[in-house]
């Protein structure tokens, strides 16, 4: 099937029916598909912990090369290709123990291979399981690895994972915000899936590659529609380590920029609140080092008073009560709140959001003022969906 829009022809391998009663099956579970589109090419991956088959969670690159692919060279997001790095921290070029393969960084000096590193591929396999949201990084490396690809004239697969935070929520990035943490002008919740976001990022012409597009397939997700829930089989990095933090991690991240905990260098991450202040809480934790997680949390080995949200009810989404809350409980006080302004302006994507919580607005006000743009985004976004919308 070949879905033309705008101008730009992207290939697509649709799913089958969905099976009734079945687990979605991920694209790179798709293999007979996957390995016929990779039969003869040499081939890239772009692969991390959560690039798993099967029930048995077999590595993506191992299932590969077992069934004779030529399988050349692993590219890394964040964290790694085995997902053992700090949140944060630059990813070395090395060579993997087990399958004796190049790992190329992608998070360090360069977010994009060029030509002498592309030179011995024919095809990039992109297989990272997202959660949905602007700042979560996979979604910015897929971004430059397309653009390179464009550029290089190489083949790009994405086999398509389904969105364990499928909203549509929250700010549109805008223009001035650009980083890592946000490459593309959409809304912190997406509501979309990495394949279909990769269908935006070409048919909008959001890529940086001298006017050309980039050549995708996307092998789609069997058995999945939007608005379906979803387990995650792996957790996607070291610090949302459970349906809990991944469910939060969209309303918590934002305290990235402020003086407040979110349990990093605790066993619950983004789990938890809190700030060494006996008056912010009655829930007690004390952040540690915890090397391959955060060797140095905020708050290291200071007790942190705030509230316990492991068990609290959330269906999901993005909730400004949290960010709202601490802002309080700190007497509002914009400075010792917003330590790092300017990087919870690049998480929120504009730094409106920020100026409104100083201004005292509430959530509803808050909200009200996405609308607009979230209405134009949601129509944008209709025209790259791959699955059923939300009912």
């Amino acid at each position: 099937m070949i879905f033309i829009f705008i101008g730009i022809w992207t290939c697509c391998v649709p799913a089958a029916k969905a099976q009734d009663g079945r687990r979605p099956v991920a694209g790179a579970e798709r293999m007979a598909v996957l390995a016929s589109l990779l039969e003869g090419k040499r081939v890239g991956l772009a692969v991390n912990r959560t690039s798993v088959v099967g029930e048995r969670q077999t590595s993506l690159p191992d299932t590969l090369l077992s069934l004779g692919i030529d399988v050349r060279k692993i590219f890394a997001p964040e964290h790694g290709f085995r997902g053992s790095d700090e949140a944060g921290a630059a990813v070395a070029d090395h060579r993997d123990a087990k399958t004796g393969l190049p790992v190329v960084s992608l998070y360090g000096r360069n977010y994009s291979p060029d030509a002498a590193r592309l030179k011995d591929v024919d095809v990039i396999v992109f297989d990272m399981q997202d959660v949905g949201t602007r700042f979560y990084t996979y979604i910015s490396t897929m971004h430059y690895l397309m653009e390179s690809c464009a550029v290089h004239g190489k083949k790009f697969i994405v086999a398509d994972r389904p969105n364990p935070n499928d909203y549509v929520d929250g700010p549109v990035r805008r223009e001035g915000f650009k980083s890592f943490v946000g490459v593309h002008p959409i809304p912190v919740l997406h509501g979309l899936t990495v394949g279909e976001l990769a269908r935006m990022i070409n048919g909008e012409g959001w890529l940086d590659a001298q006017g050309k597009t980039c050549d995708l397939t996307v092998v789609t997700v069997v058995g999945w529609n939007h608005g379906d829930t979803f387990r995650l089989p792996v957790p996607p990095s070291p610090n949302l380590p459970g349906r809990q933090a991944v469910r939060l991690y969209p309303s918590l991240c934002f305290f990235e920029g402020t003086s407040v905990s979110v349990g990093r260098g605790t066993p619950f991450p983004f789990q938890a609140l809190g700030y060494p202040d006996e008056n912010a809480g009655a829930y007690v934790f004390t952040p540690k080092s915890l090397p391959g997680f955060d060797s140095n949390p905020l708050h290291r080995d200071r007790r942190c008073y705030g509230v316990d949200l492991r068990e609290v009810a959330f269906e999901g989404g993005l909730s400004l009560r949290f960010v709202l809350d601490f802002f309080d409980r700190m007497k509002r006080n914009e400075k010792a709140f917003f330590t790092r302004p300017q990087w919870f302006d690049l998480l929120a994507g504009t730094d409106v959001l920020r100026k409104q919580i100083v201004a005292g607005l509430t959530e509803d006000e808050i909200r009200a003022s996405w609308q607009d743009e979230l209405e134009a985004y949601r129509k944008m976004r209709s025209k790259y969906l791959l699955y059923n919308d939300f009912r």
